[in-house]
This record gives C-alpha cells, sequence and structure tokens, in this order.
C-alpha cells in the first residue's frame, strides 16, 4: 500500500470514529486529533485496533507511543516505520 492509500484509509476510518461537528476534511495533516476536538483519547485505541487491521502491525509486544497518534501525519510515519 502505497503513503497516499495510506493517507485515503486513515482518513475514511478517522470519518467513522470522528466527532459528528468536526470534519476530518477541516484540519490539516499535522493538526491534533484530540487537540482539534476530531476524536477524543478513546478514539486513539480504536485506530491502533485499525493499524493493526488494515496494516498488520502487532503492537503487543512493544506497546505504542500516544505522542505517535497525535496527527494524521504522525499515525502515517509510524505506518511507514512499521511496514517497511
Amino acid at each position: 500500500m502505497n503513503s497516499s492509500d495510506a493517507r485515503e484509509g486513515l482518513v475514511a476510518f478517522l470519518e467513522t470514529i470522528r466527532r459528528p461537528d468536526r470534519p476530518v476534511n477541516g484540519i490539516d495533516d499535522s493538526d491534533s486529533l484530540v487537540g482539534s476536538g476530531l476524536i477524543d483519547s478513546l478514539a486513539v485505541l480504536q485506530i491502533v485496533l485499525y493499524l493493526e487491521t488494515t496494516h498488520g502491525i502487532d503492537f503487543s509486544e512493544g506497546g505504542f507511543d500516544p505522542a505517535d497518534f497525535g496527527s494524521i501525519k504522525e499515525i502515517l510515519d509510524l505506518v511507514e516505520r512499521r511496514t517497511t
């Protein structure tokens, strides 16, 4: 999966878990997802599950750093690091 496809899939997923009054297209890739109000901190766990299922990333051994889930860009950087 190339980076454009990964971004498109992530944005589509975020659309399913976002707050109803906060559209994903209203934020930049580097904006804080929680800070912008798009998602709450519990949604990070949903993103972890999405990445495990969609990209085959295994967080069970090494865990994860919540800072890696701060923005669309940071999540895509994590996917790049963990899948190459």
